[in-house]
């Protein structure tokens, strides 16, 4: 019977593998949790095929969650992220005041409706992300795969597992890693060989073997176990290493793979290099918490001082805390709410801005965040693969399509213009009768231009890892194509991209890769002749190693030739000396190319077959392996012959140099965090502009203890306005001894890049910048590597394609291409936060206008804990009378979304966050005093007999000023402001005729009453207006002189 088990994440479209995976002792736990299932430590284990019975410990429950809560937790857990603001939490014993008979001030509804209608709106918001977040979760989680076992069935594979076999012809496979380490490029894999070679997959379950693999870890480039057939004769032992496994969150080329499970749930290393989503409040929303505090602050100091002015007289105390209910408009609760639904309306707005298409909003609390950023932290890599497939574009900076641009020879170089000298030579060579047969004697001699041209685009199309598959074209079949050797329906799959562009660039000058197995190659000549290759042995390339190597035999001559190409640091010391290779490189790479170092070695029988041997027996160790084969190879890496050199660029997206010049001009700093290589990150940063032509770049030499940490610090800090490139491991090293001197040197360079991150390298570093700069982040990535630096940056950003994708899932923000972020962060993100700040500011202003004039009413009557306005008055003002118009400030911006994006200077302003400071906060407390002080004694000098007059005077002066002081505020009129406007008015006009029980309804409509308001209200508003004008006259804000 098959068993379900959920997966960790949506499968590609466009591959489609059939895998079967044995599972006899991947026993599901009972719940997720680590403990009860025999979790707590992660040891290794030992896994037998077909045995369940000898099932040594269980294995935890292989699901994703990206939610904040669950269905228990989800009301608590709203309710105390509500009320651990501050404001909220007073409102709430405000409200449970009003119980106790001697503090009640009016009818209980005037409390409680504000404080109901404000945590109704955020559950219902939080409700939905919550719905939308779990519905996500189970469309990644209800994949499955299946047992295999004597009557099984073949299913979708996301697992962790040992490569046991394969339906390929050629013995291996390729997979995609991008949702881990960030890399596009396909990883050849290669099934276990004793496995390999059984008749059937259902044969597996009758042989005696197990898989020994070490315990859980987060190292996604290493992996160390051996397989062991124990009724074989003699016994057969495997050593297995990272070529051997078949990741979680990986997509499989084509064909159909069976293994065997070792890691589960959160035993898996992209589960364990991803880490817990957070609830991100806005550094905005802390700024207004803090002003909210300060106003509380005040309502205090007021309320003793009017117990004080009346001596402390009777029950003072019970009088505190009646003063403190009367004046406790002074802290506006309907603050949160305006500022919760004004993110809402900012975030409608940037899912419908059709010049950003595709941008999805996941979290709705921080819009207003994405106008503060002063640090951006991207990913290089992306996924092109997808992107041609679905037609949207995935990627971060670069599309990792690779372009062939030079090979060099040393006394001759060839560019794309000279491309068909490469392609004559290479035809002369072959067509030369007996041209191969006499090569290996023409050593000897000086060798012509043409010898060494087709030497070296022989070895270009011999040393890689690409395999070249075959596919139906609808007119030719997948089988015909395959047997003679169909261009048009020819594909190549490799590790790397630049791996590809140099086996297409040497098809383009002749020679062609047409087939390939585990064992051998196959070229073709310009002239149609196949030449057979046996491969004898491949050495990948590893990021310590930075070279891959491959002994191959032809079999035309018998020869057995070592090739090797890599990195010019490591290669430099490998070949013959020479006097053109560092200068010719660093030529190259200032060009922006990756370069590659090509060289051959020709070995005789006895030298090989005393190699292999010493090679077998170094893998086979299972403490130090690496370092033992590594040994052993070494052996062979010297006096190579220099061949060539080859340059390739990597094409970057579209408009990502103007992108980044617009965040460099704003005040961003651009930092790069990537998975690939130093050289290869170096090279995106220069074609990128992301470091500019004028400026220098520090290389920071690998590190491995504190003393060399020390002295590297010490010459970085001797260098002035440079770029900082540095690898992960030198990084590790860094923070460990020098964490406040690194990150103080590092938060200077105009850029930096760190390549070779692990996932949780990126958050920390993400970390360290909020800790130690108090600035705001924003992290940007495609990949599920990318997934921690998201969660952990004040701004998660991810790059989405047609379908979900780990990062856009846990990001904040997702958009389709990298390019959209300066629109997303200099409009958006700049209106966002400059309409919040003048929404904070005119709603604190409305309720401190009200409190003054209580103030100053209570004053007058001999400090008397009275209200001057009661039931229906208080709830109207702050909701049907003075919301729409005070809420239309969300549709108000300074300068065109046009001018933001070609003055990005403009942006620059916000970082200091001059919108909401104590000075502008200050200035609207002056302005609400000032108001409400006119409008009181306004209406008590003119009112003639009756109290009521001064109610009807007060309130409608109040109504008229807030209505003016929305109009005075406004830089850019809305139709919506002006239906808002009138909205307010009409409603209040019509509302009178309700209201006799608190305004003397025949008084308003006298002329008496008219001239006294309107002379009111030009007392409070007419200086504001000619303040405001002078200030534009004489002392203009930077956007101003661009509009005008």
């Amino acid at each position: 019977v098959a068993t379900e088990v959920p997966l960790m994440k949506v499968p590609s479209p466009h591959a489609a593998p059939r895998a079967p995976v044995m599972v006899p002792t991947a026993h599901q736990g009972c719940c997720g949790w680590s403990r009860c299932c025999g979790m707590g430590d992660f040891r290794p284990r030992t896994v037998w095929l077909g045995h369940p019975e000898k099932r040594e410990q269980r294995y935890p429950r292989n699901v994703i969650n990206n939610q904040k809560y669950n269905f228990f937790t989800f009301l608590p857990g709203v309710l105390f992220n509500q009320f651990k603001y501050f404001f909220n939490l007073y409102f709430l014993l405000l409200a449970c005041s009003q119980f106790v008979n001697e503090l009640r001030l009016g009818a209980l509804y005037t409390y409680w409706v504000p404080l109901g209608f404000v945590l109704i709106i955020t559950i219902v918001r939080e409700a939905v992300e919550e719905v939308r977040c779990f519905l996500r979760d189970k469309e990644v989680n209800s994949q499955i795969y299946s047992k295999l076992s004597t009557r099984g069935e073949n299913k979708r594979l996301k697992l962790y597992m040992i490569f046991l076999r394969t339906s390929e012809k050629n013995g291996s496979c390729f997979l995609r890693t991008d949702q881990l380490d960030g890399e596009t490029d396909w990883k050849l894999r290669l099934p276990v060989s004793c496995t390999q070679r059984l008749p059937t997959a259902a044969d597996l379950l009758q042989i005696r073997s197990y898989v020994y693999a070490e315990e859980p870890n987060i190292d996604i480039h290493n992996f160390i176990g051996t397989f062991t057939r124990e009724d074989g004769d003699p016994p057969v032992n495997e050593s297995l290493s990272i070529e051997n496994t078949l990741w979680a969150s990986t997509v499989i080329a084509s064909g159909t793979v069976v293994g065997v499970v070792v890691y589960t749930g959160k035993e898996l290393r992209s589960v364990m290099n991803t880490s817990n989503p957070r609830h991100k409040i806005g550094l905005f929303d802390l700024e207004v918490n803090c002003l909210t505090k300060i106003l509380f602050g005040a309502l205090v100091v007021v309320s003793l001082v009017m117990v004080a002015l009346q001596h402390f007289a009777g029950r003072w105390y019970l009088q505190i805390f009646r003063f403190l209910l009367l004046f406790s408009n002074i802290v506006p609760i309907s603050l949160r709410v305006n500022l919760d639904m004004g993110k809402m309306v900012f975030s409608w707005m940037i899912r419908k801005d059709s010049k950003i298409p595709g941008t999805v909003v996941r979290a709705s609390t921080i819009p207003e965040q994405l106008g503060r950023i002063s640090y951006l932290l991207t990913d290089k890599t992306g996924d092109v693969h997808e992107a041609l497939l679905t037609h949207s574009p995935v990627w971060t900076l670069t599309q990792n399509e690779m372009v062939f641009r030079r090979l060099h020879l040393g006394t001759v170089a060839y560019g794309m213009d000279s491309m068909d000298e490469v392609q004559s030579h290479v035809f002369s060579a072959y067509t030369q009768v007996n041209s191969l047969q006499n090569e290996s004697s023409a050593t000897k001699v000086r060798k012509t231009i043409s010898s060494r041209v087709h030497e070296a685009v022989k070895a270009i199309a011999l040393v890689h890892n690409v395999t070249p598959v075959y596919e139906s074209n609808g007119v030719t079949d997948q089988a015909e194509a395959e047997q003679h050797y169909e261009d048009t329906c020819r594909v190549y799959q490799a590790s790397s991209p630049d791996e590809v562009s140099l086996v297409q660039w040497t098809e383009s000058v002749g020679l062609t890769l047409v087939g390939r197995d585990q064992s051998s190659m196959q070229l073709r000549t310009p002239s149609g002749q196949i030449l057979n290759f046996t491969i004898l042995q491949i050495f990948p390339f590893t990021y310590e190693s930075k070279r891959m190597g491959i002994i191959v035999r032809d079999e035309t001559t018998g020869e057995i030739t070592f090739y090797m190409k890599g990195a010019d640091v490591v290669m430099a010391g490998i070949v013959q000396y020479n006097d053109w290779l560092e200068e010719e490189c660093g030529n190259m790479a200032r060009e922006g190319l990756r370069v590659l170092v090509v060289a051959k070695k020709s070995l005789t029988e006895e030298q090989y077959q005393d190699f292999e041997a010493r090679y077998v027996q170094a893998k086979l160790s299972v403490h130090d392996r690496s370092l033992k084969v590594a040994t052993v190879i070494e052996s062979l890496e010297m006096e190579m012959e220099l061949l060539c050199l080859t340059g390739v660029e990597d094409q970057l997206q579209a408009d990502v140099r103007p992108t980044l010049e617009i965040l460099r001009n704003a005040g961003i700093k651009v930092w790069m965090l990537t998975g690939d290589k130093l050289e290869t990150a170096t090279c995106t940063a220069k074609n990128a502009h992301l470091v500019t032509r004028n400026q220098d770049i520090h290389v920071f030499r690998p590190v491995t203890t504190r003393g060399e940490a020390h002295l590297e610090l010490n010459a970085f800090r001797r260098k002035h306005d440079c770029a900082l490139v540095i690898s992960g491991d030198s990084l590790e090293v860094c923070l460990k001894f020098y964490e406040y001197e690194f990150m103080e040197l590092a938060c200077q360079c105009p850029a930096v890049v760190c390549c070779r991150c692990a996932p949780t390298q990126k958050a920390q570093i993400v970390r360290l910048l909020q800790e130690r700069t108090g600035k705001l982040t924003c992290a940007v990535g495609d990949g599920g590597n990318d997934v921690s630096m998201i969660q952990e940056a004040d701004c998660g950003v991810g790059v989405e394609g047609k379908e979900g994708k780990q990062a856009s899932l846990a990001a904040d923000f997702s958009v389709s291409q990298f390019k959209h972020l300066g629109r997303l962060l200099m409009v958006h993100g700049r209106n966002s936060y400059k309409r919040s700040a003048a929404l904070s500011q005119f709603v604190i202003h409305r309720s401190l206008c009200i409190s003054t004039m209580q103030a100053v009413f209570s004053s007058v009557f001999y400090f008397a804990s009275v209200p001057l306005y009661q039931g229906f008055l208080i709830i109207g003002y702050s909701t049907i009378y003075t919301m729409f118009p005070v809420f239309s400030l969300v549709l108000d911006k300074d300068v065109k979304s046009e001018v933001a994006m070609l003055y990005p200077e403009l942006y620059k302003d916000l970082l200091k966050g001059r919108p909401l400071s104590f000075k502008t906060f200050l200035i609207w407390v002056l302005i609400s005093i000032y108001q409400g002080s006119i409008i009181m004694y306004g209406a008590l000098l003119l009112f003639e007999s009756e109290f009521v007059h001064i109610v009807a005077i007060s309130f409608t002066s109040l109504i008229l000023t807030e209505l003016l002081m929305v109009a005075l505020t406004v830089q850019t009129w809305h139709w919506l402001m002006i239906v808002a406007e009138l909205l307010s008015l009409a409603c209040y006009i019509a509302s009178l005729v309700f209201l006799h029980e608190f305004i003397d309804v025949y008084f308003i409509a006298t002329l008496s009453f008219v001239w006294k308001v309107t002379a009111i209200t030009l007392v409070s508003c007419l200086p504001l207006y000619i303040l405001k004008y002078l200030r534009r006259r004489f002392s203009p804000p930077s956007y101003s002189k661009l509009t005008s």
